[in-house]
């Protein structure tokens, strides 16, 4: 099996299975319970914030709430905005964010809110010039991400985050598909809300970061209990924020490892040189711009994505054709069609999303293989 399709989900790391299993079976209590079996939680569960602190470069742990997951955490920054600015009606964002910005932000729009899109260009940049033009007396919130997560391209976040800054506006980054490829600093880059997701970065499904920095508004999206400070209401998953922690202190270790970022950077881009030269009719979305180490997005022209898909699954080799929050739909990737490309070839986008567990014996396969596959699918494509 050769699995590239990391950006929809990553195996979690052995190291971060063997923090979590006590918690599943015998450290079981609840961390809000007054008697020690639950209140003893606190303590891991504080540890967790610390290493996710470090990973994000927050100056304190209490800056952070854990939610479900990236789009819980999305969520709760759009609504809490809206809510703390009730007379503020325009939000600016990108014709590329991902579902969980993109569709909130849509449906704010159909209750009276004014959106502004910031285009992007070939290349998926984000037109500068455009977004500091956009900018309103009324504008509530900046919401932009860190890296795409079908292209991987990166945001000009230190820009964006000094033009709010400047104007006194808020602004959101998604960074769940930056945090543990790239190296965050909040303090550096002072954003005022950053969305981080467990499972992107060898970590348990069903657990999420929110970063609000310290003297900027948050409305609670989840209310009930007092838990997290009264920030996010629920009996919070030990299990997953220790897993979460761990996956953390994983990813700064990575990070701080030139060799095994290089390694990573060099399978993804032999893995598109190789592409390029053994098949032809390709083109690399994105691939002059500056992107996160592990993710390429290949256009195959003359070529139905989903049918490559599913003959690439029956080599056992998996990969995604964009965002997986928008599979099973018929419709072609969104960001590729804001870059400009039309719906045929969007439609016949793959993305690929290599691991710090990627070996090169599995990219190997993957070159092998691929070219037939394409060949098969452009000859029948023909006598049809």
């Amino acid at each position: 099996m050769v699995y590239l399709d990391n950006n929809a989900t990553t195996r979690i790391a052995p190291e971060v299975f063997e923090a979590m299993k006590p918690y599943l079976t015998d450290e079981y209590g609840n961390a809000a319970s007054v008697h020690s079996f639950g209140s003893r939680l606190m303590h891991p569960l504080d540890l967790a914030r610390e290493r996710l602190a470090g990973l994000i470069g927050a100056g304190t742990k209490d800056d952070l709430t854990f939610t479900s997951g990236g789009t819980e955490s999305n969520n709760a920054v759009i609504r809490s905005v809206i809510r703390s600015y009730p007379n503020r009606k325009h939000i600016v964002t990108t014709g590329v964010e991902h579902s969980s910005v993109g569709k909130v932000v849509a449906d704010l729009e159909k209750h009276g809110y004014s959106v502004t899109r910031v285009p992007v260009d070939r290349n998926g940049n984000l037109d500068i010039d455009f977004f500091k033009n956009s900018l309103k007396q009324d504008t509530a919130l900046v919401t932009i991400m860190w890296a795409n997560n079908e292209t991987g391209v990166i945001s000009p976040v230190e820009e964006i985050s000094k033009i709010t800054r400047e104007k006194n506006i808020l602004f959101h980054c998604d960074a769940v598909q930056a945090a543990g490829k790239v190296k965050i600093d909040v303090q550096k880059i002072p954003v005022d809300y950053l969305s981080v997701s467990a499972h992107k970065l060898h970590g348990p499904k069903g657990i999420g970061l929110l970063y609000v920095r310290a003297c900027v508004p948050y409305v609670p999206f989840m209310l009930g209990g007092a838990q997290q400070n009264g920030r996010r209401a629920g009996t919070e998953n030990i299990a997953g924020i220790v897993g979460f922690g761990a996956a953390a202190d994983l990813a700064g270790r990575f990070l701080s490892d030139a060799a095994a970022v290089k390694k990573i950077l060099g399978l993804r881009d032999k893995l598109e040189r190789e592409i390029s030269k053994r098949i032809n009719g390709t083109a690399i979305a994105g691939g002059k711009s500056s992107r996160v180490p592990n993710t390429s997005q290949i256009i195959f022209e003359n070529v139905e994505g989903e049918a490559l898909l599913q003959t690439m699954s029956d080599s056992e080799i998996y990969a995604s054709g964009g965002s997986t929050c928008t599979a099973g739909t018929t419709q072609p990737s969104h960001v590729i069609l804001a870059m400009g490309f039309s719906e045929k070839q969007a439609s016949a986008a793959i993305r690929f999303s290599l691991s710090r567990y990627t070996t090169e014996e599995e990219v190997k396969k993957v070159l092998e293989v691929l070219p037939g596959l394409v060949a098969r699918l452009r000859s029948l494509s023909s006598v049809s």
